[in-house]
């Protein structure tokens, strides 16, 4: 009887630890977070997407090498890029650049890194791009944190091979010890997951299976981007909801209502 209360006691606080973790105070993320050079539009919407709070739960420190994974326009980019420069490293991994349309976000990410050499000129590129296993951002076992925001449905929209060589390539890049940060739309249990995540909502408990079959343990979760309000089913899928208002003014006032989607936020890392 006592071995089986044990065993409860301990599964409870090890649920809790996953659940609710604790982290200390950074001023240099907080500065960065505040810092005049980020986009104003792109501030607005800390509320909805709590920066500070997301990366001190991933464990971010300003001496590591981090890579974030397509960057795209650069939201955390204007933070993580001020954060890191001096003691540190970031690395912008997305499609390589071409004369096709291929290498569009990279290019809206190196507008950027062009946009003030003050705060972007550190900024390394390197290529992430699953579609064609192309994987060239980093040497195996050199990184500290990687780091990727609402990317793993699109990965899964490519196909099954496709998101678990983007899993292992991250695997590979980084340190022992190193951690794996994954935030992207939660879809409830209950609901079905289309193959290709059309909708741009995915499984939490896939999301965790893809990490852990490539090697991760999963350290934490947090609750922090978490919106109880949004129901996953929508026209357009994630894409109804603010701030992409996909459907036009067509229930405007509902999706608004409802805020930004619901999220999981994952701390792997690498054993």
């Amino acid at each position: 009887m006592k071995n089986w209360i044990y065993a409860v006691l301990m599964a409870t606080v090890t649920a809790a630890a996953l659940s609710s973790p604790v982290y200390a105070e950074d001023a240099a993320l907080k500065a960065a977070v505040a810092a005049p050079t980020r986009n104003k539009d792109n501030a607005t919407r800390d509320a909805a997407r709590h920066p500070y709070e997301t990366l001190s739960f991933f464990g971010i420190k300003p001496n590591m090498t981090v890579v974030e994974l397509v960057p795209e326009g650069g939201w955390y980019t204007e933070i993580l890029a001020p954060y890191l420069r001096a003691n540190g490293t970031l690395i912008g991994a997305g499609d390589p650049l071409t004369e096709d349309q291929e290498g569009f976000y990279t290019r809206l990410f190196k507008k950027l890194l062009d946009s003030n050499p003050a705060v972007y000129d550190k900024v390394k590129m390197g290529v992430f791009q699953p579609s064609k296993k192309k994987f060239d951002f980093a040497k195996d076992g050199s990184i500290d944190m990687v780091l990727t925001f609402r990317n793993v449905h699109n990965w899964v929209s490519k196909g099954d091979e496709d998101v678990r060589a983007a899993f292992k390539a991250v695997f590979a890049s980084l340190k022992s010890g190193g951690v794996f940060g994954v935030v992207d739309h939660r879809l409830p249990a209950g609901m079905r997951q289309a193959p290709d995540a059309r909708g741009g909502y995915v499984h939490e408990s896939y999301v965790i299976r893809l990490a852990e079959e490539a090697g991760f343990k999963l350290a934490a979760k947090s609750e922090v981007n978490a919106n109880p309000k949004d129901l996953a089913d929508y026209h357009n899928g994630v894409w109804s909801l603010p701030p992409s208002f996909a459907n036009g003014d067509h229930n405007r006032a509902r999706y608004a209502a409802i805020g930004e989607s619901d999220r999981m936020t994952l701390k792997f890392v690498k054993p």
